[in-house]
């Protein structure tokens, strides 16, 4: 079965952070050293717009921005790359996030953020936009939106709304330990609302994270599964991909490019799976269909990884169908 093309109708909602990521112009250096620095639109949940949008799917962001010109160049980007902006509000008390990026010799990386509060943190459930909420078929997000209140207050109202409205909940947990007050209270919070989901992708990383064991694999993604779950998804990076549904699973292997940075990799992956089930859901039930999705998704996550940044990395169709027909 090809993978379809053409855009969708059906409404993917992403709800969560924006921000700027300053990545170093040099690679495998600390922040320290790094003689300067990129100025990267990013933020997890933004990415997963953008991703959709570039692959010709329908999208909108949900979330705050500080009233600032970082804030209003980031609503600017996501107009730009079709995004819908009717869910995005400005704090005028509060800025922007960023976020210092470290990228490794090997293009992994670590992070130091400037949230102090953040606007994205001040977002509360009043203020959400209730009709772009009901209107999405997928309602995506991330766990950092849970951290503090009032933001986490919005995150849980936005997410019953969501599903009231026969939304399809999707959850990438998206770890980011130095934002928590503890490695207890982000597993404790991260779980907290993990039985909603109804489709789950968490990397290698967050697999142990969460489960506590080192080992990443059947046994440990299966002690994740709930009976709500339509899809769990674990990714492995340059080794693909594991999926679990409740009739079928197996793995699908990536494809291999030279990594330059993997900022956004995840983003790009759940946002092609996404756009590839919006309109039919029935593929999550046809492990054939899924694996052809699933292919489609690692050659987005891969893409990504050959430039530095997310958002200027994310691919559109004909790139991905170029990587899979070994263009």
């Amino acid at each position: 079965m090809a993978v379809s093309n053409g855009a969708s109708d059906g409404l993917i909602v992403s709800f969560g952070e924006m921000l700027i990521d300053f990545v170093p112009t040099v690679s495998g250096v600390s922040l320290a050293e790094a003689p300067g620095f990129l100025k990267a639109p990013g933020g997890a949940p933004a990415n997963v717009a953008i991703a959709v949008a570039r692959l010709g799917g329908r999208s909108a962001f949900l979330g705050k921005l500080g009233d600032d010109e970082f804030g209003h160049m980031l609503a600017g980007i996501l107009k730009e790359n079709g995004v819908i902006g009717d869910g995005i509000l400005f704090d005028q008390g509060a800025r922007t996030a960023l976020a210092f990026v470290t990228l490794r010799a090997d293009g992994e990386r670590e992070f130091m953020f400037y949230r102090n509060p953040s606007a994205d943190m001040l977002l509360t459930p009043e203020e959400l936009n209730l009709e772009i909420i009901r209107r999405a078929k997928v309602f995506h997000y991330g766990s950092i939106s849970l951290i503090v209140e009032p933001c986490r207050s919005a995150h849980l109202k936005a997410m019953e709304v969501a599903k009231e409205a026969g939304a399809l909940l999707s959850y990438d947990p998206n770890l980011r330990e130095p934002l928590w007050p503890s490695r207890e209270e982000a597993r404790q919070q991260i779980m907290s609302i993990w039985e909603k989901a109804e489709v789950i992708k968490v990397s290698d990383v967050e697999l142990e994270f969460l489960t506590g064991s080192d080992k990443v694999d059947d046994a440990a993604a299966l002690s994740l599964w709930h009976s709500g779950l339509k899809l769990l998804l674990v990714t492995l990076g340059e080794k693909g991909c594991r999926y679990y549904t409740k009739h079928f699973h197996g793995a699908v292997d990536a494809y291999h490019v030279k990594t330059v940075d993997t900022t956004g990799a995840g983003d790009a992956f759940i946002g092609a799976l996404l756009c590839k089930i919006v309109d039919d859901q029935s593929v999550l039930e046809d492990e054939k269909r899924l694996r052809e999705v699933l292919k489609f998704a690692n050659a987005c996550g891969a893409i990504t990884t050959t430039k530095k940044g997310a958002i200027p990395a994310l691919p559109n169709e004909s790139e991905v169908l170029g990587l899979l027909k070994g263009k």
